[in-house]
């Protein structure tokens, strides 16, 4: 019979071995962290490791604002001319009102919806996504469809047009505020 301690001593190696092979301990190399303290401490407060003991600062969430987001801001402004029914940027989608550009008739009305769906940050071809509903009512009887036109893709051409000129824009500030204190600061080094 094995004693009661080897046969734990046992379970507890087979256990550890177990546990190191499914990735709960992961290997650090070299290459992967900064050799500095301070680097890899900014690194590890960026990732959201470590551990604080008291108070101290608690880390909330990451947000990305839609004033930084070219591609939003211009899908707004684009879009100031008609009601937005929702507008959520943590969600990636702008939906608008039903509106008409026409003049109604009496007995026929004509609407369109437009949704912009946005699929990543960057300014590219196939980072958003733009559907347009039609709905006709002709007296107590309404039909919604999807439809597809050229609407769609002139949408999307000028909210690319317009997000690419306001990144163009911001970087152009900024290098003009940063470029002229940068030639100060190295006059004055030298």
């Amino acid at each position: 019979m094995i004693r009661f301690t080897t046969f734990y001593t046992i379970l507890g190696l087979t256990v550890l071995i177990s546990l190191n092979s499914c990735g709960i301990y992961k290997r650090a190399d070299v290459k992967d962290n900064p050799i500095n303290v301070n680097e890899r401490v900014k690194k590890n407060i960026q990732e959201g490791r470590g551990i604080r003991f008291g108070k101290g600062a608690t880390r909330g969430g990451d947000f990305d604002f839609a004033s930084s987001n070219p591609l939003w801001r211009a899908s707004i402004e684009i879009f100031d001319f008609v009601p937005l029914t929702n507008a959520s940027y943590s969600g990636g989608i702008i939906i608008t009102d039903w509106f008409s550009s026409e003049k109604q008739s009496l007995d026929s009305t004509r609407d369109l919806k437009i949704t912009v769906k946005f699929l990543t940050n960057e300014i590219r071809a196939d980072a958003i996504d733009v559907t347009i509903f039609e709905k006709i009512c002709k007296s107590d009887n309404c039909n919604t469809k999807k439809i597809s036109s050229k609407l769609e893709k002139e949408i999307k051409l000028a909210i690319l047009k317009k997000a690419t000129l306001m990144e163009k824009e911001g970087f152009e500030r900024y290098y003009e505020k940063t470029g002229k204190n940068r030639a100060k600061i190295l006059e004055k080094k030298e």
